[in-house]
């Protein structure tokens, strides 16, 4: 249960009529609802956030690592703590625009992501995947990028399904620089 809350429902809590969920309120998934900070159009120069970020610090860009060809990046709305994306620093939509040098890179981040994932966290699975435009659930279809969501064991699973919650115990900045210490060179 979650500190402060009750296991059932008051009256008078909230808006709307009482049930059974809890609320973890969470404004700031508003951002990513609404389409903040998403391309206005397909090019490079339409708002993309993946061709801006390399641009910032690592701090600022929440990058965990830098390639020649890609570099790794949390996701800004995570799925779990340590959830990142390995991007290439060219801006392509599909996975078969890329050429072979960026593909071998793109497949070594995500080995090297696995690897500081189970250093830093001791995740012990991971869901890694690509979602390829708008109808198969891209959130920014207009520029590649590889998810890497580690897992655990006894996950907090049960939260979203049982106590309609999503936890996220650690901040991304932390997340960022844990991910970066344990990265393998």
């Amino acid at each position: 249960m979650l500190i402060g809350m009750t296991s059932e429902p008051q009256q008078g809590q909230g808006a709307g009529v009482p049930d059974a969920f809890q609320r973890l309120w969470t404004p700031h998934r508003m951002a990513y609802i609404q389409g903040e900070n998403k391309p206005t159009g397909p090019g490079a120069g339409d708002g993309c956030p993946f061709c801006a970020i390399p641009a910032e610090s690592d701090e600022d860009g929440l990058i965990i690592s830098r390639g020649e060809h890609v570099y790794a990046v949390l996701n800004l709305y995570p799925y779990n703590s340590g959830h990142l994306m390995v991007v290439p620093y060219r801006h392509v939509a599909d996975y078969t625009e890329l050429d072979p040098a960026e593909t071998v890179e793109l497949a070594g981040l995500t080995k090297r992501a696995m690897t500081a994932l189970r250093t830093a966290s001791g995740a012990q699975g991971f869901n890694i995947g690509m979602n390829q435009g708008d109808v198969a659930g891209a959130g920014i279809a207009a520029h590649l990028h590889q998810h890497v969501v580690p897992r655990w064991g006894g996950d907090v699973n049960f939260m979203p399904v049982v106590g309609h919650t999503k936890v996220l115990p650690q901040l991304l900045a932390d997340t960022r620089k844990m991910l970066a210490d344990a990265w393998p060179s």
